[in-house]
């Protein structure tokens, strides 16, 4: 590219603005949002670069290295630097958080209070619980793998579950 390519009719002067965002801009964005993934912050790095470009006017580049070549290494160092700033803003805002961890102290009572009740249960009956809850098992299986029938696992299944939640077997 020669000076002529990038000034204003013999002027010395470089390209007008509007010229330089047309033929740079969607390429900048698009290498911007690469960077710092928010489509936001990128335009507002792509207009701080142009506006770097208009102040230093008579100071672009003409020669060896393009206007765009000059133009992506701006946006680039207003990258880095807006990440960095995000990054220190999160660090120095975002108070620490005390997780509360969860008490599990309801949980063992719990545990603890099932296992009694479960002791409490005849040992047929106890077994059918523990074939359907804790096995996953249908009724028809737990018949199968006990050797029982079906109506037998129902009715020691709905036995149990009575004696569970009133603490006496059934008349």
């Amino acid at each position: 590219m020669t000076t002529a390519d990038h000034t204003c009719a013999g002027t010395g002067r470089p390209p007008a603005l509007d010229q330089l965002m047309s033929e740079h801009g969607g390429p900048l964005l698009t290498f911007v949002e690469t960077v710092v993934t928010d489509h936001h912050l990128a335009e507002d790095i792509v207009q701080e670069t142009f506006l770097q470009a208009w102040q230093h006017g008579r100071r672009l580049p003409f020669g060896p290295v393009p206007i765009r070549d000059w133009l992506m290494g701006v946006a680039r160092e207003l990258a880095v630097t807006s990440l960095r700033e995000v990054a220190l803003q999160r660090e120095t805002t975002e108070p620490e958080i005390d997780v509360a961890q969860p008490d599990h102290a309801d949980a063992a009572v719990a545990t603890a209070e099932a296992i009694t009740l479960l002791r409490r249960l005849p040992d047929e009956h106890r077994a059918v619980l523990l074939h359907t809850y804790l096995a996953g098992r249908t009724t028809y299986q737990t018949a199968r793998v006990l050797g029982v029938p079906v109506r037998t696992v129902r009715s020691r299944h709905h036995d149990a579950l009575f004696t569970l939640r009133t603490g006496s077997p059934q008349p």
